[in-house]
């Protein structure tokens, strides 16, 4: 194990210990994200993400920075990403229960979505899991394909200004990366295998926990999707 290494796993536990050993710090986190949900949507995923992508990095290429990698740019990317995934959720939240609903399926509660809200692992319920599972099958039919699409554009753009803070400011070609991209891996392996082998059954699951618990999940979830969506982009330029 490299010293780097070391020193990445030092500071993923100094991000995470306070929240295990001292309950206020759990409960100040759980304060904050209520109060200010948006804002700390943005720094859960300019934190959290960032890391899934410096992982996938050094995995590929044994290092956690290189030059043209654009740390910030990425950072600040998967800020405002993390923003549109708290939008996400609560439409995905509100209106999949709504959507059963109006094709019949009777609720024990006044309004669909609050279904969501019982306590799932003490009183197992059919009609829960089904909302769960609606929450994470049209979420990521809908919104996941257009949100790793951006990604990837943004991903590109940052690479091709060379990592730069100032590049990545610079007018995006948009028209021109989108026909760069290999859209046979985008496909076959990030569309096609990552939405429904493990990102339906990872978001039914969120949805099953209580609500306070969603969005440290959501966080936990969004390392892992870094690192798969680099591991994305280095298949797509072995198949090109």
């Amino acid at each position: 194990m490299k010293r780097s290494d070391l020193l990445l796993t030092l500071i993923f536990l100094l991000i995470f210990a306070p929240f295990i050993i001292w309950g206020e710090a759990f409960d100040w986190y759980l304060q904050v994200n209520h109060e200010l949900p948006y804002m700390m949507s943005f720094v859960k995923f300019f934190v959290l993400a960032t890391l899934g992508e410096v992982l996938g990095l050094r995995l590929r290429k044994g290092s956690y920075q290189l030059k043209g990698f654009g740390l910030l740019p990425r950072a600040i990317v998967w800020g405002f990403l993390g923003i549109t995934i708290k939008l996400a959720f609560e439409i995905f939240a509100a209106g999949s229960p709504a959507m059963l609903a109006s094709m019949g399926v009777q609720f024990p509660t006044d309004h669909p979505a609050d279904i969501l809200n019982q306590d799932f692992f003490s009183h197992f319920s059919w009609i829960q899991l089904l909302a769960a599972l609606s929450v994470g099958t049209m979420l990521n039919l809908f919104f996941a394909p257009v949100f790793m699409t951006v990604h990837k554009i943004s991903d590109t753009h940052i690479e091709q200004t060379g990592g730069t803070l100032r590049g990545f400011f610079s007018p995006m070609p948009v028209r021109e990366i989108m026909a760069s991209i290999n859209w046979r891996v985008q496909w076959s392996f990030v569309f096609k295998r990552t939405i429904p082998l493990f990102w339906i059954p990872a978001q039914t699951f969120n949805f099953l926990l209580p609500a306070e618990h969603r969005v440290l999940v959501a966080a936990i979830y969004s390392v892992i999707l870094g690192v798969i969506l680099a591991i994305a982009a280095q298949k797509g330029k072995a198949g090109k």
